[in-house]
């Protein structure tokens, strides 16, 4: 039972290829968002996508017809809360990919209808977003230390760098024109014949090798903004390869090629980053979204930021990559920042809804 004053979010979570729910209060009334995660819960389809080498909309979608209810079910016998102690239902409106979107805002509907819940849409960016914040308690005058704030959000499709002036002001100063970054690293690791998602694969062989061997291009890295471009990236891989044979067998060669390319990678992202940080005297960075969890691109701005004096935030374990608990996070900083739910009725997936 929630206390007095804490409100219930049941968050739902499809914007691609994994089907999420959580549970999560919020007790309103500080400066800062008082939230506790009750339940998580999350269906992967990677073993489903992993024999197509890439995510299959249509399939992704089939399968999230199949597990939106048990996941929903699962999150709320996990939180220990039946739906109707349940104050508000948050889902995903977009970004992502519309047959998967369609499935988790429609099933949101029916349930907020079936159980008069009204309904938070949330943007999967402002997901990704807010992420970091999952573990930063309120301690008085260190919220205000956090900002002005720098937010690199890089995912399998988005790369957006972004200004935080506090927590309920944001601003996206650039995002990448073509590839993401994400984007960038699966298909590298599809020309190198790496298994499906290539990001962790990438890093695993990048570990082996010298990011120094092969001089990849930086794309953009000392352009006058703050935009990314990873598709030439992706080509120079490409050519190398081809230069080399397209059936590259050698273990050593690979691993330098996934080196020298997440060095490249890693070092725009850290110094777009860096000189944004630089230009609107931030006092923090924060890193969020599936490629955040790279270990290479964490250990970097980490020290980036150490050398700068810089606050450094990054998503808690499992909160990288897609799943249900950040967009309760975001929902319930949208309930703090006064937002007012709306009727199902009126909520419709937007697959390219901007943050």
């Amino acid at each position: 039972m929630a206390k007095k004053n804490t409100k219930t979010i049941l968050a739902i979570e499809t914007s691609c290829d994994e089907t999420a729910a959580a549970v999560l209060e919020y007790t309103p009334g500080s400066k800062w968002p008082q939230i506790t995660t009750r339940s998580s819960v999350i269906n992967s389809q990677v073993k489903l996508h992993s024999k197509m080498g890439g995510v299959v909309p249509e399939a992704a979608a089939r399968a999230h017809v199949k597990n939106i209810r048990p996941v929903v079910e699962s999150a709320l016998k996990a939180s220990g809360y039946k739906l109707k102690a349940i104050d508000y239902i948050a889902v995903t409106q977009g970004p992502g990919l519309i047959p998967s979107l369609i499935v988790g805002v429609e099933f949101a509907k029916a349930l907020g209808l079936a159980a008069q819940k009204p309904l938070i849409p949330v943007n999967h960016m402002l997901g990704h977003l807010y992420s970091p914040f999952s573990r930063v308690k309120d301690k008085g005058s260190r919220i205000k230390d956090l900002f002005p704030m720098i937010a690199l959000i890089v995912s399998g499709g988005h790369t957006i760098l972004a200004l935080m002036k506090s927590h309920k002001q944001y601003k996206v100063l650039g995002q990448t024109v073509d590839d993401a970054a994400g984007e960038a690293f699966d298909k590298v690791a599809k020309l190198l014949g790496l298994p499906y998602p290539g990001g962790p694969e990438i890093s695993r062989l990048a570990a082996k090798g010298n990011p120094r061997a092969i001089k990849f291009p930086r794309p953009m890295l000392n352009a006058k903004n703050y935009d990314f471009s990873f598709s030439g990236l992706k080509t120079a891989v490409l050519y190398f390869v081809k230069d080399k044979g397209l059936g590259i067998r050698s273990i050593g060669l690979k691993a330098d090629i996934c080196a020298s390319f997440q060095a490249a990678a890693v070092d725009v992202l850290v110094q777009k980053t860096l000189r944004a940080a630089r230009e609107f005297k931030a006092k923090s960075i924060s890193i969020s979204g599936g490629v955040s969890a790279n270990q290479t691109l964490r250990a970097a701005m980490q020290a980036a930021c150490t050398e700068q004096h810089l606050e450094f935030f990054v998503p808690p374990a499992g909160l990288h990559t897609d799943n249900a608990e950040m967009i309760g996070i975001a929902a319930a900083f949208k309930l703090h920042q006064g937002f007012r739910p709306v009727p199902g009725a009126d909520l419709k997936a937007d697959s390219n809804l901007a943050l």
